[in-house]
Formats: C-alpha cells, structure tokens, sequence
C-alpha cells in the first residue's frame, strides 16, 4: 500500500524532534553528536500507524541554518508538512526559509503545529496563533489546522495523531505503477549485508530480486533485501521510506544524491530548461549566469543560472531558465528544485523541471529570446503531442529512441505506445528504425531530404559528365553529421517518391543524364582509341592528361571517368588503365595458359606477354583483385568457380 510521508519543517530548537518521538515513541536523533549538542544535523525517519490502517513515513529534518542542505535533501518526496513553530518563539529566520522550501518544492498540503504549549500563557498562545495564520495567509497552509501542543506533558498530541488521519483517509490511494525511482540520502555498509542505502520511493513499485540502476553514474546493482520501517518487505511502493541492501555494487560507487531507478527509465545531463521562482527575500536583482547552488532531490549541484528572456530578475518575480550545472543529474520533468546562493549561502528560489535533457539555447538577439518565449510557453500549456514533437525536432538529425522519448516526457508504457499512434500514423514522425523504435520528426526528415537534392543538384551541375554521385561521399557533405541508417532511410523515401535514382553505390537525381558536347564526345573517342592502340603498354594517366591538355583537366578526369563508369577502360592502379578489350584477350590468354600447365607465376607471365614489371607486376595484382586468380606463395592458380 502507497504511503503518505509526513516531513517537519520549522526553526531550530522549536521542537520537531521531541513532537516525533511524542506522536510514535521513536528517536529519530541517532548520531552522538545530536545527542551532544540537542539538535538535529541529519536527516531522521519515524512511522506513525493511523487510526485508519495507513502508516505514516515521517521525515524529521534539522532546523539549523547550517544544516539546510539536509533539510533540502528531506523534503524531497515529501507528501505534506508538519510546520513546527515554537509557541515562545513564533516565526523565525529558519520558519521563513523552510517554508519557502515547501513551496518551491511543490508540498501541496499540511498541518501547523505549535510545540511548547506548556511555557506561554493562554493570551501570548493566542496571539501567536494570529502571527502565524497571518504568515501562512495566500499559501497553502492558509487553511491549515492549528494544533497546540506540549511534548513534554502529553497535551495536544493524540489531536495531532487524530488530525493526521482525518488527511490521510481522505487521499485518493490510487497509484500509476510506472518506473520506480529512489532518492538517496544515506549510503552505508553494514558487516554481513555489504551495501545499503536508505531513501523515499518517490514513484513505481520495486521487488527483491530485481535490478536497479544509479544515476548518473549509470551502475547496476541487484536488490538483495529490503526493509520498511525496520521490517523485511518483499516489494517497495511509492511513499515508502526504506532501506534497501544491494549485491554486486560498493559502497563508494553510491553517493547521496544519487537517483536508483528502475534501469533505462531516467535521463542525466548538465542542462535542465526550469520556471523558477525568485524569493521575494532575496536582497537584489539576480543577473545572467549567476553562480548557484542547486537541491534536486536529495542532490546538491554548482551551476549557473542562464536566464533565456532577460537580462536580469527582480526579486518576487517568475523567469525562464536553463540551468548549467557542473555535474550531470537525473530528473523528469515535473520534479522541481531549490536555488541556494553561492555565498553567502541563502535560499533564493526554485521551481520546475520542464526539461530534463535540453541542449544549449541561444539568448544573445530578440529573435533567439522570442524563440525562447515561445518554446517555454509550450512546456507550461503544451500537449503531450506537443511537447514529442518539439522534442524530436530539436533532437535533428539524431532522433531519439523510444526509451528515451519516455524519460524525456515522464510518460511510460502503453500510455508512451497510445501518444505515438496519432503522430506516426498522420505522418508527423517517422520510425526510422523499428527494433530500437528510433523516431525523427517529419520536418527534420523534409529537411535532410531538401538538403540531399540540393547536394545532388550542384554537383551534377559541377560535375555535368558524372552519372551520379558515391552515397558515402553525399553522406559525409552532409551537416549535422547522418547516421547510416537515417541516411538510408532518406534515400529509400526520394527513391519512392521519385526525386532520386539509386545505382548500386551511386546516387543521381531523377531525370539526371549525363550529355557530352561535341567536343567532349571526340575527346572520349581519342582516348578510348589510345587505350585500345596502346594495347599491354599504355601511356601512364599523366600523359594522357597532357596529350589532351588543350581541354581543362577537370574536363579530361571527367570523360575517363565517363569511359570507366561504361567500362570501356578499367582502372589498374592510380597511374594505369586498360582498354576493356584488351583486357579481356589477356584474361582469355592467362585461363587458357593456366588451365594448360597448372599455374603461372611472374617470370612465366612477363615471359607470355613480353611486358616488363612496370605493366606485369600490377596486371597480375589486378586479376588477383577481380578474383580471377589467387596467389600461393610465388605462384597463381585460378580460383574454384
């Protein structure tokens, strides 16, 4: 069953720790330097067993200033709030951060308690009901219950407990088994169990026996034993607080912060496109490309604050970012995040994740920042279609993979396969790989294609005496680079759509036909006629290319080729070419003189032809090459076949 996690929030010394151990007779400060100093440095886990069956995860998290961090790393998965406030104290510096912690992080409900009941009159207990319901007014505690207690004689608690499960009864338990996800806080090795670490399931289900996957580090490991509130479980839910002992993983290749995760389901990158909130606290405008400090889940991150529309941000107001950081997180989009200051070190901000594997965005010229506008606009009112397509289109010419297209979306499954049925079948993706169920949007297809016959077209024009061009070479002219596979996936569509013609390695396009000029025609003639003349002692290519110099060399080079695409002439090497006829009586000689004495070899065959090394030596390569014949040791037989 899902449960509900029940996070404190509140001031230092205002009596969180002592309202836990008052609700569930458990001590949740267990370092002996909590114990030594009376308050809470790291994060502390009860449960509550409610009147209604549930059970309550509860996270106690420090209060001090210092400690802040912890707290963020606490409240990550945080269902509601108990917001402590000491009744002699009221509302303090940490009272004002945590809360805004809450908000930025997207708690959405709660209850405000008010802890040493027993040390303030009834009036100043009054009056400091009326400070805090003015300070909760127009946020989501504005409507809370007030509940006034007294760890230490008892008084107020079993209300606590009774308002708890009011809350906790009217919450609709019903849960999307999507991919499970884990936030780290605490990683240890215990003798006999080897690695363990400890979190809040934020989301899916997970059993003993099954793999999971840490990001970013992208590390396996295999779920051993699980424990809930110190019972061994077979399966977690979402909701649960939980320690979960790992095989085949060390303790130093974990660290807090890290996201366990159902493998393949999350998506790590330094960018992340954000709404972020500016705390109306802050003292002064922050400016592009601040250095922050960044609370996602239970990880902390340096990065910078790249602002896509302006310039700068005023405090208490919204603004659309893409966070830089100095390490790759996992998120999905929708988790939201807190800002802290570089230094000194202040809660500023935070918001939502849109985007959790964006590339790098221009802000330089209007145009590029009404770009932004627009993109940011679709994030916040897009449909899911929607937000596909942008993604596909900004991927290019990569495309992405089904399995990544559902971390990108946070959407999974048969929820994932129905998304994609409209677009694919209206043509607005293509599947240009169906095992790996890799998709390119179909503008970024149009594009490429576009591009294809714009290459073709100049170098026909360039190359007028060509028949087409070598699909490799159109390949890598191609920028962004191409993959093979959508490279051939273009050409497949051109050729039904019969823009293009495809020749074996060669690619031209449709209605393309090579047209000599009179004088091109003659030439091809005079030097077919020397190749022929030439017999087995041709002239070498460079001699050729001056015996025709009165033309451009370009031109020359282009009628051999011509010559060697009709396979008139044929290549030997760089320098040599033969006749195809004369060629071909010496292929007709050298079966017949092997089939007559067994075999040949280079004195026998200069010895047949009367040629000299310079010709003898790079002919029998040749007939090697074209698999006429194979050499052993000295020797050439004909091949078998």
């Amino acid at each position: 069953m899902r449960e509900i996690i029940l996070g404190t929030a509140g001031h230092v010394d205002h009596g969180k720790t002592s309202l836990i151990r008052a609700l569930t007779g458990i001590e949740t400060d267990r370092l002996k330097e909590e114990k030594k100093r009376g308050i809470t440095i790291e994060l502390g886990f009860a449960h509550l067993d409610l009147s209604c069956g549930h059970r309550l995860g509860i996270v106690d998290v420090p209060g001090h200033e210092k400690f802040i961090r912890n707290m963020v790393a606490g409240a990550a998965g945080m269902d509601m709030v108990a917001f402590i406030i000491a009744a002699d104290e009221g509302i303090m510096p940490q009272t004002i951060e945590h809360f805004d912690i809450c908000k930025l992080l997207g708690v959405k409900d709660g209850l405000i308690i008010l802890t040493k009941k027993d040390m303030v009159e009834p009036e100043w207990l009054e009056m400091v009901e009326e400070e805090v319901r003015e300070f909760f007014k127009d946020s989501f505690l504005e409507e809370a219950p007030i509940l006034a207690v007294s760890s230490t004689t008892g008084e107020g608690i079993e209300a606590v407990k009774q308002t708890l499960d009011d809350k906790v009864k009217s919450i609709d338990f019903q849960e999307e088994y999507g991919p499970f996800r884990l936030a780290v806080d605490r990683v240890f090795s215990m003798k006999g169990f080897g690695t363990v670490i400890t979190g809040t399931s934020l989301s899916g289900r997970i059993s003993v026996g099954r793999e999971l996957m840490f990001y970013p580090g992208e590390l396996n490991a295999k779920i051993r034993g699980i424990q809930v509130h110190g019972r061994d479980v077979e399966v977690i839910e979402a909701g649960h607080r939980t320690a979960v002992n790992l095989q085949g993983i060390e303790k130093e290749e974990i660290r807090r912060g890290d996201m366990a995760a159902t493998p393949g389901s999350m998506t790590s990158s330094i960018r992340l496109d954000c709404r972020f909130h500016y705390l109306a606290s802050a003292d002064k405008k922050l400016k592009n490309r601040t250095q922050v400090r960044v609370h996602v889940g239970t990880r902390e991150i340096l990065g910078r604050v790249i602002l896509m529309e302006t310039d700068t941000v005023t405090p208490g107001s919204d603004a659309n970012i893409q966070l830089l950081l100095q390490e790759p997180v996992a998120a999905w989009p929708g988790d939201h995040y807190v800002i802290r200051s570089y230094s000194p070190i202040n809660t500023i901000g935070g918001g939502i994740i849109y985007n959790n594997a964006p590339g790098k965005r221009k802000r330089t010229v209007e145009r590029d920042r009404a770009h932004n506008t627009k993109i940011f606009a679709l994030y916040r009112s897009g449909t899911p279609e929607e937000k596909l397509l942008l993604f596909l289109e900004e991927s290019g010419f990569t495309g992405i993979v089904a399995d990544e297209l559902a971390t990108r979306l946070g959407i999974f499954g048969k929820k994932l396969k129905k998304l994609l049925q409209q677009p694919i079948s209206t043509g607005k993706i293509v599947v240009v790989e169906s095992d790996s169920q890799r998709f390119v949007a179909a503008t970024v297809l149009e594009k490429l294609t576009s591009k294809i016959q714009k290459l073709l077209s100049v170098y026909h024009k360039e190359n007028p005496l060509k028949s087409g061009l070598a699909k490799e070479e159109l390949r890598s002219q191609l920028k962004p680079k191409v993959d093979q596979k959508l490279f051939n996936y273009a050409l497949n569509y051109l050729s039904k759509k019969g823009k293009i013609i495809q020749e074996e390695a060669e690619v031209k396009l449709a209605g393309h036909e090579v047209t000599l000029q009179v004088d091109e025609q003659a030439m091809r003639e005079r030097i077919s006629n020397l190749y022929l003349d030439a017999g087995l002692k041709p002239p070498n290519l460079k001699d050729v290319l001056v015996k025709f110099n009165q033309f451009p060399e370009a031109q020359i080079r282009q009628v051999i080729d011509l010559l060697l695409q009709d396979g008139e002439i044929k290549k030997i090497n760089e320098a040599l070419y033969f006749h195809a006829i004369v060629l071909d009586r010496l292929q007709d000689q050298l079966i017949d003189f092997i089939k007559k004495e067994g075999e040949i070899d280079a004195p026998r065959f200069k010895n047949m032809t009367g040629l000299t090394r310079k010709f003898s030596i790079p002919l029998l390569e040749y007939f090697d090459r074209i698999k006429l014949t194979i050499r052993i040791e000295d020797r050439r037989v004909l091949r078998k076949g």
